[in-house]
């Protein structure tokens, strides 16, 4: 009798470890936070994936909290497709130390959070973590005694390869226009596919530009029609910081193309530096940018919605106002549908003082100017002094060349305060607008070149809502620009 009872315990207690109801937490499926969540069973196979983001380092600029995110989840997009991301630094020199800072941070984030090499695309010019001026050669940091952002990043595309038609190229996978050019990486995307797009650079009304050239608000926004047309995307999602950057969006992109925009500032008003180091005598960072990135370090990406994300940004971004354009009803999905699904540590760096923050446009004479407070001798004193009142002559050939075009077209007053001292609300002569602006840099002085000039671009969409007539105006910049003879009128 005492046998069959073992016998029978036995027997029940192997069926109950077999069946997993012992020994077993049970935990309740989490809530869907998109409007495009996966099914329960997708949800359990995402739970058991492991990453494929490698594993992660701990800062030195704080403590890291361990993530609360749970189990690892896979870096697909909740429609099954792949994550891509394009991240493009469009400035070159030292003084713009912080635009390459920014992006290179953007891709550490990315690659944590298992986004893999061959589906992120950087375009840097690559000149600042080697340059002569930099005190920590080899490294770039985006946050007063941070890490380096620096090391691993996948350069694409460097030097002169970093322009305005290769950006298109790539954007939109035309692979034979960048064949032998660079790593020849494009965006590859598909119909089910999330593509992420970061610009950090000098803008101004209608344009954004690069290390030498510009792009226009005609030029981006075809793209994208491109892209939609060609089904290369199910959702597209883009970050700009720059001057003015709202014009690239404002009442031009559809809220029906899946595309959703935002931008450092609205289409009037600069976008700023902050954190400016004095070891390192640069600004390391852009306000609106490392807000977004800071709060993609901290907080949990696969439950925080873009439009979260947007929210916080907008509030702790003081100088400029951040805004937002497309298909807002993005918003809803997480910040992990984009900037990758893999779990992360999360990085809650120490709070920093973002210091005196300066417009974007006059960091050049910022920067001398703090020179010239550390000066340590007459003699220094006095060549960063002839530098100053050099940037500043040529600042003034600048303004004076747009006011001279501006009066070209001006029988009266009026006009030429319309022309010159309106800043545009809207742009609706896309197609004006984008030729003129190419003649501007090719006969007078090239955007990406003298980011200066670009304080005064908005006179260029006067001269195209006014009604003018293209031709004139181009061949009036020929007349004027050709009497100009300074040179280095590069800042």
């Amino acid at each position: 009798m005492k046998f069959a009872i073992v016998f029978l315990t036995t027997f029940v207690l192997c069926l109950a470890v077999s069946s997993g109801f012992l020994f077993r937490k049970t935990t309740k499926a989490p809530v869907p936070t998109t409007v495009q969540a996966r099914t329960t069973a997708q949800a359990k196979t995402t739970a058991q994936a492991k990453t494929t983001a490698g594993p992660v380092k701990k800062t030195t600029a704080g403590p890291t909290k361990k993530t609360t995110q749970g189990p690892v989840k896979t870096t697909q997009s909740s429609k099954g497709g792949k994550l891509w991301a394009l991240l493009v630094a469009g400035s070159n020199t030292y003084g713009n130390y912080r635009h390459q800072a920014d992006v290179c941070h953007a891709y550490q984030i990315l690659h944590a959070h298992g986004i893999p090499d061959e589906n992120i695309v950087v375009m840097m010019y690559d000149d600042i973590a080697n340059n002569a001026r930099n005190p920590t050669p080899g490294i770039i940091i985006n946050h007063p005694n941070g890490t380096d952002v620096y090391h691993g990043v996948v350069k694409d595309y460097v030097g002169k390869d970093v322009t305005p038609k290769n950006f298109i190229s790539i954007l939109t996978g035309d692979k034979e226009a960048v064949k032998n050019i660079g790593s020849g990486k494009v965006i590859d995307s598909g119909p089910n596919d999330h593509v992420f797009v970061n610009f950090v650079d000098h803008g101004a009304t209608n344009l954004i530009a690069f290390p030498s050239g510009e792009l226009t608000k005609k030029e981006l926004n075809d793209a994208l029609t491109k892209l939609y047309n060609e089904k290369r995307y199910n959702k597209l999602v883009i970050y700009i910081e720059a001057c003015e950057s709202g014009s690239m969006f404002r009442n031009t992109l559809p809220n029906n193309t899946n595309v959703f925009a935002t931008t450092a500032s609205d289409y009037d008003e600069s976008s700023y530096a902050c954190y400016y180091d004095e070891k390192l005598k640069a600004f390391l960072g852009d306000e609106y940018s490392v807000n977004w990135m800071e709060d993609s370090d901290a907080e949990d990406i696969e439950t925080e919605s873009l439009q979260k994300q947007f929210q916080i940004v907008k509030n702790v971004t003081k100088e400029s106002h951040v805004q937002e354009y497309g298909d807002l009803t993005i918003g809803k999905l997480v910040v992990g549908e984009f900037q990758g699904r893999a779990n992360a540590p999360a990085k809650k760096l120490p709070k920093a003082d973002k210091g005196r923050m300066v417009n974007s446009r006059d960091v050049p004479l910022d920067l001398l100017q703090r020179s010239l407070a550390d000066a340590k001798n007459d003699e220094e004193k006095k060549e960063i002094q002839t530098q100053i009142a050099m940037m500043l002559e040529k600042r003034s050939v600048l303004e004076a060349v747009f006011k001279k075009l501006a009066s070209s077209f001006s029988n009266s007053n009026r006009m030429f305060n319309q022309l010159f001292l309106t800043k545009p609300e809207d742009l609706v002569e896309l197609d004006c607008h984008h030729d003129l602006v190419k003649a501007f840099s090719k006969h007078c002085f090239d955007f990406g070149r003298n980011p200066y000039a670009l304080k005064y671009a908005y006179i260029l969409t006067n001269i195209c809502q006014a009604g003018l007539n293209v031709n004139e105006a181009i061949t009036n910049m020929q007349q004027i620009c050709s009497q100009v003879k300074i040179h280095g009128i590069v800042e």
